[in-house]
C-alpha cells in the first residue's frame, strides 16, 4: 500500500498544512501567553484519549506563532514519518538487513544489490553551497556584507520560548535539534537537550554525561578550544524525531532522517559557526559556542518527562552568536510532564522502529517489545521472546541492558510463548494487552527464584537512585520455565484473600488503600497505599502481611505513597516505577510450608534474588517499596522532587478563556487530580 502521507515534507509549513487537511490541527487565534498558559492548554489536549489535536497558537504576543502537540498521537506520529503504521519502518529495516545478509553466490545476486546501494546513497545528507531558506533573515551583531534581511543583534528573548510549569527555572527551548561535531574526527552528532534562557544571548546546554555531545564537549576541553554548536528548530518533522533516536555514535542522524523521508537532507553551513551544518529548511537556527573554560551555570528546575521536576544542577553555558530564520517561521515547542504527553508517541516510534535492529543484530529471539506509558520510557520495558532453552531469559536480560540507551532500563519484564507448543507466536496475545500479559507472567513466576537484580548506569533524571545516575535494576522473568529452571519446592495456594483484605485494613492503620483488582483477574499481586512513619516500616509491614495465612499465594506486593490512590492503577504504577530502586527497595518473604519457620529476608545483595530453598516446600512473596525516600526513614541523602502540576492562577486563567480558544468542549485541568499528591509547592520536597 502506498503511504497516505507525504514522505518528505518541504518544510514545517507543509507539515502544518497536511495536519490541518487531515483534521489533526486547530488554530488558536485568541491571545495565549507562552508563560504557562500554552503548556496548560496543551496538557489538557494531549491527555485526551486520542491525543487530541495539534495546536497552532497564532496570537503569542511575539512575531511568531507556536506549534505544539504536533507529534501527540499515533496518526500524527505516522504523518511525521510518512508511514501508515509505525511498524512499517521496522519491517523495511528488517527487509534491508535480510537483503544485505543473504548469501551472494553469483554476479547476478550481487547486481541485485546495486539499486538498493543507489538508494542508500540518495539518503545521505548533502551540504549545499550558499544560504538556505533558514537564513533568509539574520540576527547578527552587524548586518552581513553579503546582504539579506538583517533582524538586528541576536536576541533569543524575541522568540516565543515557553515556560512550561510554575516551578521551572525560566523559559526553556524544548524541541531543539542540537548539532555538534567531534573535534578529532569531524563526526556529526544531532541530539535534543533542553535549553534554559538566561538572557538575550545566553542559555544553558543541558546534555547529560552519557550523551554524545557531552563527549564532544570533553574533547574540546582537552584541546582548550571553544566548541561550535548550532540549534535548529522546525523544518521537516522527521528532524526532531531523528534527534531523539537512540542511534550508535558513528551513525549520522541525518542518514536516518534521509531513510525515513526517502530523500536526502540538504544542509547549509552556519553563518557565524561555519564548521557546523544545519538543515536548509529549518524555521530557526541558533548559532553559538560553548567555552569549556567558562564557569558552569546553575540550570533548572524543569518539569521533566518523568512527571517530576528535575532539580537544578551545573551545566555548560551556550553563547549565542547569531539567530537566523526563514520568512514567516513557526516556533515549535513541546511540554513534558505527567504521562501521557506528546513525547510518549516519540518514544513509541522508537520502540517500533528499533525493534528490528535489536532483533537482527543482537537479540534474535525477540518477538516484540513494549514500553508502557506509565514507565516513562526507561523505567518499564516488556519483552516477548521465543524461548528454546533454560536460562535464555537471563541471556536476553544481559543483552538488553548492554544495548545502547537500554542501559538505563530499570524494570525489564520477560514473557514467552509456551515452548511445549512449539513456541507458536499466537500462543501469547499482543503485548499491549497488559492484563493477559500480566496473567501469563505471574503464572510462570516464582518470586524467590525468577526475579534478578543488578546495578548499573541509570538515567540522570531518575530521582530514586541513592547516587546520581547509578542504581538498581531488575528483570522479572515471566517466561515459561524448563525443568532446569523450576523449583519444585515452591508452593502456590491462595486462600480467602477477600477476607484477608479486610483484616489487613483493620490491623494496619497506616494503610490507606488496598487494590485487589489484579487478584480479581487472577493476577496474584496487591498494590497498597501506606503512610510510612519509621525506619524499616515497609520491610516490617511486608513481613507481617505475608505472615497472614490467607495472603499466601500472593506473589508480589507493591507499596506506594499514602497520597497515591492504590486503586488508580495507571497513576499508582507511574508513581511506583519512578520511586523504586529495585535492588535497594526489595523485600523477599519466604515461609516454610510447615507454617512453623517463617522468615522475611532481604534478597542477595550481590546480584540476583535467587536463594536455595530450605528443606521442604515454601511460600514466597516479593515486596517492593515504591514510596518516597527520606533521610529520616530511609537514610536517603539526595533531594526528592515534587510531581508536576499547574498552579491555580494558570488553571483559572485558561478556564476563563476556554470559550475564546474555540478548540471544542471544555477540558478540565489534569493537574487537579494530582494536587493532593504534592508535598508543598516547590520543585523539591521540603525537609
Amino acid at each position: 500500500m502506498l503511504p497516505l502521507f507525504i514522505m518528505a515534507y518541504k518544510n514545517q509549513q507543509q507539515f502544518i498544512e497536511a495536519l490541518e487537511k487531515a483534521g489533526e490541527l486547530v488554530r488558536i487565534k485568541a491571545y495565549v501567553n507562552p508563560k504557562l498558559e500554552m503548556a496548560e492548554i496543551t496538557d489538557r489536549m494531549s491527555k485526551q484519549p486520542d491525543g487530541g489535536k495539534a495546536l497552532l497558537f497564532e496570537n503569542t504576543g511575539y512575531d511568531f506563532p507556536v506549534l505544539m502537540n504536533a507529534y501527540g498521537s499515533e496518526k500524527r506520529m505516522c504523518m511525521a514519518l510518512g508511514v501508515n503504521h509505525l511498524d512499517d519502518v521496522a519491517k523495511e529495516i528488517e527487509a534491508l538487513f535480510k537483503l544485505l545478509a543473504s548469501p551472494k553466490e553469483g554476479i547476478l545476486d550481487k547486481l541485485k544489490l546495486l539499486p538498493k546501494l543507489n538508494q542508500f546513497a540518495s539518503w545521505m545528507p548533502k551540504v549545499k553551497n550558499g544560504r538556505g531558506e533558514c537564513q533568509e533573515v539574520t540576527m547578527t551583531e552587524k548586518p552581513l556584507p553579503s546582504g539579506g534581511v538583517w533582524g538586528g543583534p541576536p536576541d533569543i528573548t524575541k522568540l516565543p520560548v515557553i515556560t512550561c510549569w510554575p516551578k521551572d527555572g525560566g523559559p526553556f527551548v524544548t524541541l531543539p535539534v542540537i548539532h555538534t561535531k567531534d573535534p578529532n574526527t569531524g563526526q556529526r552528532n544531532v541530539g535534543m537537550y533542553r535549553m534554559q534562557i538566561f538572557g538575550p544571548a545566553l542559555t544553558a546546554m543541558h546534555w547529560h554525561k552519557h550523551k554524545v555531545s557531552a563527549k564532544h564537549f570533553n574533547e574540546y576541553k582537552k584541546l582548550g578550544l571553544k566548541m561550535p554548536v548550532a540549534v535548529a528548530l522546525g523544518g521537516d518533522p522527521v528532524y526532531a524525531y531523528s534527534a531523539t533516536a537512540p542511534l550508535p555514535e558513528n551513525v549520522d542522524e541525518y542518514m536516518l532522517a534521509g531513510f525515513l523521508r526517502k530523500k536526502k537532507v540538504d544542509l547549509v553551513k552556519c553563518i557565524t559557526q561555519p564548521e557546523v551544518e544545519v538543515p536548509a529548511d529549518a524555521d530557526f537556527v541558533i548559532e553559538g559556542y560553548v567555552d569549556p573554560n567558562d564557569e558552569m551555570i546553575w540550570e533548572g528546575p524543569f518539569g521533566d518527562h518523568t512527571g517530576y521536576y528535575s532539580l537544578p544542577d551545573w551545566y555548560p553555558r551556550f553563547h549565542i552568536t547569531a539567530i537566523t530564520h526563514k520568512k514567516d517561521p513557526v516556533y515549535p515547542a513541546t511540554i513534558v510532564g505527567i504521562p501521557p504527553q506528546e513525547d510518549a508517541w516519540l518514544g513509541k516510534a522508537t520502540e517500533r522502529i528499533f525493534l528490528a535492529p535489536i532483533k537482527m543484530t543482537m537479540i534474535p529471539e525477540i518477538i516484540d517489545m513494549d514500553m508502557p506509558i506509565e514507565g516513562v520510557f526507561h523505567n518499564l520495558v516488556i519483552v516477548k521472546i521465543k524461548k528454546d532453552y533454560a536460562g535464555q531469559g537471563q541471556k536476553v536480560m544481559n543483552a538488553m541492558w548492554g544495548a545502547g540507551q537500554m542501559m538505563f532500563n530499570k524494570i525489564l519484564v520477560l514473557t514467552s510463548p509456551n515452548p511445549s507448543k512449539g513456541g507458536a507466536f499466537e500462543d501469547l496475545p499482543d503485548l499491549r494487552n497488559y492484563e493477559v500479559v500480566a496473567k501469563e507472567v505471574f503464572k510462570n513466576l516464582n518470586p524467590a527464584t525468577d526475579i534478578y537484580f543488578s546495578q548499573g548506569p541509570m538515567d540522570v533524571l531518575d530521582h530514586s537512585c541513592s547516587k546520581l545516575g547509578f542504581g538498581g535494576k531488575m528483570c522479572i522473568d515471566g517466561t515459561v520455565k524448563f525443568e532446569e529452571e523450576t523449583d519444585e519446592s515452591y508452593q502456590l495456594t491462595i486462600d480467602n484473600w477477600q477476607l484477608a483484605i479486610g483484616e489487613i485494613k483493620e490491623r494496619f492503620h497506616e494503610i490507606q488503600a488496598v487494590n485487589t483488582s489484579l487478584l480479581e483477574k487472577e493476577i496474584p499481586c496487591l498494590i497498597i497505599s501506606v503512610e510510612k512513619n519509621r525506619k524499616d516500616h515497609i520491610r516490617e509491614l511486608h513481613q507481617q502481611i505475608c505472615g497472614m495465612e490467607k495472603v499466601r499465594g500472593v506473589k508480589m506486593i507493591l507499596y506506594v505513597e499514602h497520597t497515591v490512590d492504590a486503586n488508580d492503577l495507571p497513576t499508582a504504577l507511574w508513581r511506583f516505577c519512578n520511586n523504586l530502586d529495585p535492588k535497594r527497595d526489595q523485600i523477599l518473604y519466604k515461609a516454610q510450608d510447615t507454617r512453623h519457620k517463617e522468615q522475611g529476608t532481604r534478597s542477595n545483595a550481590q546480584g540476583t534474588s535467587n536463594q536455595e530453598p530450605e528443606t521442604g516446600n515454601y511460600f514466597a512473596c516479593m515486596g517492593f517499596d515504591g514510596t518516597r525516600k527520606t533521610k529520616e526513614f530511609d537514610d536517603f541523602h539526595r533531594e526528592w522532587p515534587n510531581i508536576i502540576v499547574a498552579d491555580d492562577a494558570t488553571i483559572k486563567a485558561v478556564d476563563e478563556k476556554w470559550n475564546e480558544l474555540k478548540i471544542g468542549k471544555f477540558i478540565p485541568s489534569p493537574s487537579l487530580k494530582f494536587k493532593s499528591q504534592m508535598y508543598g509547592e516547590e520543585a523539591a520536597v521540603g525537609p
